[in-house]
């Protein structure tokens, strides 16, 4: 097995190798585990659903031929303890986690992908929530889930992706997904190269890229030099309390995106949305995002710092009232071992955290409340735990500025602190 350039990764020693022959094919799909080109990124399908990173972003995986098969793996695993102030805060072992099979080939005169993105969170994180101080936007079981973050479910996505080279500048592509991710916002946060060392969850996740997770996603794509747009059609109702099975619906909701790659180490994109009825305490409301995002990675000669600048913008239809999110975040790995980063967010909160984790009142109508402001900032080193694995130690702090609405709840300066071991495959010998 070999692996793509990682920021986790220590230069191996050079040894002698011997040369295996690979059809044309083959030898294509492999340039892509480096691409030069924004159509190449699209084609090696590393970031989720078919949101688009720099094209210089390294993404840790195992790969290897069979065949005619391009096989890959990648995967992100933490187990972490969590530890916060506040009387609303909570304390809690979890693990947060996800592994990504994926095989490519050569099929007619395009490529097929088959991708399959697994989590074990329904298992790993009791009681349907890990502790996150302000965090809102889900239900368990007819309730609201108050200062904590729902874990994924465990068939994250289940993708056949086709792409046809119209010209040498020029793709068409079509992804379908019965489990999948829209064309909605960035990267993923449990994806992105910017957020790839920490080990919980964006405040402002439920404006910017919730959508992550969807049912009977269709999407297509048709991509020219820089620039690619693409439209689908999505189920909108969130996942439910079982995470351990599919939620099948129709299609009822849309989205749009676009999305400039200017040069190697440059990704931008603006999406928007309308989303039928996503909240099942509020099966009536449907509602419109809209997300804004710029990455920037600089590859580094014994690292790589990557970095993300986000917005994101939720409104209930046939409302005034919006909810606006704001995110910077961003990972610098030095000396190969070493990574450093912050989160820093202005989210939107509801007066629905007001009530807690209690049953909503009757005739409640929910509406925008004030702004919650957080700063992590974290580090891990990586440490030679188990073969096969970039194995790291890490902390991170993050502090809150809260609204004045919210301080006679929470207080005026909560403070949470997670210590945690992240497990991640690796090749190379280290």
């Amino acid at each position: 097995m070999q692996m793509c350039p990682s920021p986790t990764a220590a230069p191996a020693r050079p040894r002698e190798t011997k040369a295996m022959p690979m059809d044309a094919g083959a030898g294509e799909l492999m340039q892509q585990m480096h691409p030069r080109t924004f159509l190449q990124a699209i084609e090696h399908h590393a970031a989720s659903g078919t949101s688009a990173e720099p094209n210089s972003t390294p993404m840790p995986m195992l790969m290897t031929m069979r065949g005619p098969w391009m096989v890959m793996f990648h995967a992100n695993a933490f187990v972490t303890d969590t530890q916060q102030t506040s009387p609303r805060g909570g304390d809690k072992l979890f693990s947060t986690n996800w592994l990504m099979p994926m095989a490519e080939r050569k099929l007619g005169p395009g490529q097929l992908t088959l991708r399959v993105m697994l989590s074990l969170e329904p298992a790993t994180i009791t009681g349907e929530r890990y502790p996150e101080l302000f965090q809102q936007g889900e239900t368990a079981y007819g309730k609201p889930i108050a200062d904590g973050q729902h874990p994924h479910n465990f068939f994250m996505e289940v993708a056949a992706m086709y792409d046809l080279r119209l010209g040498e500048q020029t793709l068409l592509s079509v992804y379908a997904a019965p489990q999948g991710d829209p064309a909605i916002g960035p990267t993923a946060y449990p994806h992105r190269a910017s957020a790839l060392e920490d080990p919980v969850g964006s405040l402002g996740h439920h404006q910017e890229d919730s959508t992550h997770i969807a049912n009977d996603v269709l999407t297509a794509g048709l991509t020219h030099g820089i620039a690619r747009v693409e439209i689908g059609g999505f189920h909108g109702r969130e996942p439910g309390e079982n995470r351990w099975d599919f939620h099948q619906g129709a299609i009822d909701s849309w989205a749009t995106r676009l999305t400039l790659q200017p040069g190697q180490n440059w990704s931008g994109q603006y999406s928007y949305a309308r989303i039928a009825s996503p909240e099942a305490l509020f099966p009536l409301e449907n509602q419109e995002r809209m997300t804004a995002s710029a990455m920037y990675n600089k590859p580094l000669r014994e690292g790589n710092w990557a970095s993300t600048l986000l917005w994101g913008r939720t409104r209930a239809l046939g409302a005034p009232a919006k909810e606006n999110s704001y995110l910077l975040e961003s990972t610098l790995r030095f000396t190969n071992r070493n990574s450093v980063w912050t989160r820093i967010e202005n989210a939107g909160r509801s007066n629905e955290l007001l009530n807690g984790e209690q049953p909503l009142p009757a005739g409640f109508a929910e509406q925008p409340l004030t702004h919650v402001q957080a700063y992590t900032f974290g580090y891990d080193r990586d440490v030679d735990l188990l073969p096969r694995l970039a194995s790291a130690i890490g902390a991170q702090v993050t502090a809150y500025g809260v609204g004045r609405p919210l301080q006679p709840i929470y207080g005026t300066d909560p403070v949470g602190v997670q210590v945690f071991v992240r497990l991640r495959p690796f090749a190379k010998e280290r």
